[in-house]
């Protein structure tokens, strides 16, 4: 479960959080959905520990990120952008190597690595170099690698950016198979159709703040509209705020 309480951030001379609070819980996928610029990525960089706060808290599992960053991320798989793998490595080299930098020791780590191989179908590229590899090869490698270590919460940002129609929906399966497993899932977008499809809650965000919660439906219910593309516009405001 993730925690985030009157969470503030100013960069530079812009608020990119202010005052921001909800919960993702455990076995749900829950979506943070907003324009450009509503602070959707600080957040998740505030809880996974890359930025501080200026004020409010983040928790993971009831885990203060400020306080013990360390046992936080150990309870925390970030999935990071699957172009940007180390392409001289193996999968197996590069999920057993954040395996272990993520605290586990060499025999456990290794045996992790084999497991979560086989979990995801990377038996028969694991043993060759990353460079080539297609886009789902890359995203099942960088997914691999931010689940390795069995976090119990998954953090990711934009996922299927730049991802081909088969590799989103491959990764759309995984996502849904963690849930099932009782995963807490908190991912970031723009797109409509991903959040409509995936999420159990939905956090619409503007301006580094929270201006609505609810799953799909009852976001479309609150605002009377048919489609959560017009239920997030009526909520935000303006259409402007789509390209902000």
């Amino acid at each position: 479960m993730i925690t985030v309480a009157n969470l503030s951030k100013k960069i530079g001379e812009v608020q990119a959080l202010n005052d921001l609070s909800f919960s993702a819980e455990n076995g749900q996928i829950t979506g943070l959905l907003g324009p450009n610029g509503a602070g959707k990525t600080t957040c998740l960089r505030t809880v996974f520990g890359l930025l501080k706060p200026d004020s409010g808290t983040s928790c993971v599992d009831d885990i203060d990120v400020a306080i013990d960053p360390i046992g936080a991320k150990k309870q925390l798989g970030l999935f990071p952008d699957p172009f940007g793998l180390y392409e001289r490595l193996t999968p197996r080299e590069y999920i057993r190597y954040f395996a272990e930098l993520s605290g586990m020791a060499r025999k456990p780590a290794k045996a992790a690595t084999d497991k979560v191989i086989e979990q995801l179908n990377l038996t028969d590229i694991a043993d060759r170099r990353c460079k080539g590899f297609s886009q789902g090869q890359r995203m099942k490698t960088a997914l691999a690698q931010a689940i390795v270590h069995q976090p119990s919460n998954i953090i990711l940002d934009e996922p299927t950016r730049g991802l081909d129609v088969m590799s989103t929906r491959l990764l759309r399966d995984i996502l849904i198979a963690l849930k099932q497993q009782g995963h807490c899932v908190l991912f970031s977008s723009h797109v409509m159709q991903e959040v409509a499809a995936l999420c159990d809650r939905v956090i619409v965000m503007a301006q580094g703040k929270v201006v609505a919660i609810g799953s799909p439906q009852q976001l479309c219910e609150q605002t009377g509209k048919d489609s959560l593309e017009d239920a997030f516009i009526a909520l935000i405001g303006t259409d402007e705020g789509i390209a902000a």
